[in-house]
């Protein structure tokens, strides 16, 4: 996020876009239901799901799944032909607005009701009341990344974000929910193919020589390949062993019989869990972790907030932390990590982390500290890109909107769009085995709308078989007006009816995240 969690109760316009807040980042959602109920502010959700948050909106656009950059580029076509657009803003802090301004001409209301659905009047009511705010903040998660035109997507957001001024202020910004507690802090500490801890690029000669020094080894300055990219590396016989800590594929990743099959051909499978999952079933060791509760450390949250954490319990068995087998794995494979702590790797962070530098134990003893947080001096960073962008200047993308990989036909007529449900959380590793989630929703169900139903002979409460191109999968119906007529909806919780044996793992060419959210599909009662 751009800006802090506590900014949203006090930003005059919230745009939700992609996100089902209040279900899956409830205290968030919490903060937007206040900002609207206590402090007046003015909400704009786009969503083709009748959300929680439409409740609480001034305005929904209902868009068909997939038009993300043309319903942006439409509500930008509004602001700068009625000249709501930040001139002053625009001149001085950012480049490639021309560019922009050209490419959004065609994009009136009528011509993006055509594409998307959204009435051409509610287009023009949003984008008056985004460009009319004194601050306005855009909230978004995985409905607007996981598409083959993810990348495209966010930066939309961000060319509307400073077509208002709305970077580099308070109560604005452009604020991507993060799906799980410490995924930005996992992407901080380098876990991802092309970067060191905190986002150092290992093609770059100065970081890579920095890194070999402290940690005495040779490094690539080649970048490796993307979780998503992984297998068919396996399949091509490009990769023959995988470690996996704490994530689920069998269950999360797309086109699951695909990934079986490479999984299988693997030499050997590591999983690293606190729980034996569906992936743990494949694998041919599995190193038991310990849970948060289990084990010292910080965890970054979604505002960049890093947080310290402090072992409550012990671990069962032979449960440890995670770096302590990390540490102890390395040293049998001939390089000592001799870690002594979680305090002594934090020392070592903040001697190569720019923006962790001043995040010491001490500091975060009572509260956590965002970063970048460059000196131990430094209080922190509430929201970034004040007075000037990170880069010198903000940088407008020319986005065309562009269809969905996969979209319906005679045979397969209906969108299928897959996400999560209240009271579970991702592959449900942890809280299937809790009794009050089980009970608040025991089984899969797959949302369609009553026009749909009547049409293909679906009765509410009854089995249907859902199948792609790809696969199929029988589960319980639940006829509601929450999901449009043309459009089914399933969460990805449960194995009995593992919904992303369908989804299509055509992915985005930038970001390599797969297309989750817009798949054909045909339906049948069971």
């Amino acid at each position: 996020m751009t800006n802090s969690i506590g900014e949203i109760e006090f930003s005059n316009v919230i745009l939700a876009t992609g996100t089902n807040t209040t279900e899956n980042h409830p205290v968030i959602g919490s903060k937007v239901k206040r900002a609207v109920r206590r402090h007046g502010a003015k909400l704009i959700v786009i969503d083709p799901r009748e959300i929680d948050l439409t409740k609480y909106a001034d305005i929904w656009l209902r868009q068909k799944p997939g038009t993300d950059v043309a319903v942006i580029n439409g509500l930008m076509n509004v602001i700068i032909s009625e000249g709501l657009h930040a001139e002053k803003y625009i001149g001085e802090r950012t480049e490639g607005f021309e560019a922009v301004k050209e490419t959004v001409e065609k994009y009136t209301p009528e011509y993006v009701e055509e594409i998307s659905g959204i009435p051409a009047e509610d287009l023009k009511t949003a984008a008056r009341m985004y460009g009319s705010a004194e601050s306005a903040s855009i909230l978004y998660a995985m409905g607007i990344t996981q598409h083959t035109t993810g990348t495209d997507n966010v930066k939309s957001c961000a060319n509307l974000a400073m077509l208002c001024g709305n970077v580099g202020i308070e109560g604005g910004g452009v604020n991507p929910l993060r799906g799980q507690n410490n995924v930005q802090g996992a992407c901080d500490m380098g876990a991802l193919p092309n970067v060191f801890p905190a986002y150092q690029q290992v093609t770059g000669d100065e970081a890579r020589a920095k890194f070999e020094k402290a940690w005495g080894v040779s490094l690539s300055g080649t970048p490796g390949i993307t979780v998503t990219e992984v297998p068919d590396a396996i399949i091509n016989g490009k990769v023959k062993a995988l470690y996996v800590m704490g994530e689920n594929p069998m269950l999360s990743d797309p086109d699951l019989s695909h990934l079986e099959k490479a999984l299988k051909k693997l030499d050997i499978l590591v999983v690293q869990d606190i729980f034996l999952n569906e992936t743990g079933e494949l694998a041919d060791v599995v190193l038991p972790s310990a849970c948060f509760a289990e084990k010292d450390g910080t965890f970054s949250n979604t505002e960049r907030r890093v947080q310290l954490i402090r072992k409550a319990v012990d671990a069962p068995g032979d449960a440890k932390p995670d770096w302590q087998i990390i540490s102890e794995l390395a040293t049998k494979m001939d390089y000592a990590m001799d870690y002594s702590s979680t305090r002594e790797i934090m020392d070592e962070v903040n001697e190569l982390a720019p923006s962790y530098a001043g995040i010491t134990y001490e500091r975060i003893e009572k509260e956590g500290i965002p970063w970048p947080c460059p000196s131990a001096d430094h209080p922190g960073t509430k929201y970034l890109h004040k007075d000037k962008f990170a880069r010198g200047l903000g940088l407008f993308h020319a986005i065309e909107y562009i269809a969905p990989a996969e979209l319906p036909d005679d045979e397969y007529p209906l969108i299928l769009s897959t996400g999560r449900v209240l009271y579970h959380f991702h592959t449900g590793t942890m809280t299937r085995r809790a009794k009050g989630p089980s009970e608040r929703y025991p089984e899969s169900l797959v949302e369609i709308n009553p026009a749909d139903a009547e049409k293909y002979g679906i009765e509410d409460g009854k089995s249907i078989k859902v199948a792609t191109r790809r696969g199929s999968v029988e589960a319980k119906a639940s006829v509601t007006g929450r999901s449009p007529e043309g459009t089914i909806f399933a969460n990805f919780h449960f194995r009995e009816a593992a919904v992303n044996l369908l989804t299509n793992p055509a992915m985005d060419p930038i970001g390599k995240i797969p297309e989750y959210k817009v798949c054909a599909v045909k339906i049948e009662a069971a």
